[in-house]
């Protein structure tokens, strides 16, 4: 695979984000992944590289400028939320990153997609709240709670959200709320729900149970699978 680098800018920012080619060439769907509210960390990373496997152009983006990821708790609270209290600044910096991929020579423009964990999920379903011309976005263990309606403009995306029921920063209400805008919103989604999984269930470093962030290799298995059939159905039209 072809790893490399690729600058961009939203708002006079230099964001930095991380392509991943498969070795095989040609031009490809691309997909960005959307890191959580650490920064481009290797779970983005990792995913990119994953995607670049199946056969996509995997781009993991950049929410904060100079690829930054953080370590302590009061930086990754600080920065995300500086994003979720502007929602529009949010939405500009994920189309940023959309456009910054399909200018890649590797990437098909006419098929893409995107995927995001946690504070991610939140970043590529409001990229389709913000009517992008993506393909289609897959939320894992992502926060659903809507912008206010006059920043949305119609979905054109198609939309999986993978949850874990016993997610404490997305109890059932919320939950129902969001499958209740994407219904009113005439929006073609899906909603996995995973009985047992709490937040975080994909990352494999994640293991405070008090805080309601735990690993659970079985789900994140199963979300993965879930992903990877959404994707094949979604650019089966052409084939890779």
């Amino acid at each position: 695979m072809e790893q490399r680098n690729v600058e961009y800018s939203e708002g006079g920012m230099t964001m930095v984000g991380q392509m991943v080619v498969p070795a095989s060439g040609g031009v490809r769907p691309g997909v960005l992944v959307a890191h959580d509210w650490s920064g481009r960390n290797a779970l983005a990373h990792e995913a990119a590289t994953r995607l670049a496997g199946l056969g996509y152009v995997g781009f993991a983006l950049d929410m904060y400028g100079a690829g930054r990821c953080f370590e302590q708790m009061k930086d990754k609270v600080d920065n995300m939320a500086a994003l979720r209290a502007d929602r529009g600044l949010l939405m500009r910096r994920i189309a940023a990153a959309l456009d910054a991929m399909k200018a890649q020579p590797e990437v098909d423009v006419a098929r893409t997609g995107a995927i995001g964990f946690c504070f991610g999920g939140l970043c590529v379903l409001d990229l389709a709240r913000s009517g992008a011309e993506v393909g289609g976005v897959v939320s894992f263990h992502g926060l659903l709670d809507a912008p206010t309606p006059e920043i949305c403009k119609p979905i054109q995306a198609q939309v999986l959200a993978l949850h874990g029921y016993r997610d404490p920063m997305c109890p059932p209400p919320m939950l129902a709320a969001f499958e209740e805008e994407m219904r009113a919103a005439e929006v073609d989604f899906q909603v996995h729900v995973y009985g047992r999984a709490v937040h975080a269930f994909a990352n494999p470093i994640a293991n405070n149970a008090a805080a309601g962030t735990v690993y659970d290799a079985s789900t994140a298995y199963r979300a993965f699978r879930s992903m990877e059939g959404f994707f094949t159905d979604l650019f089966a039209p052409s084939s890779l």
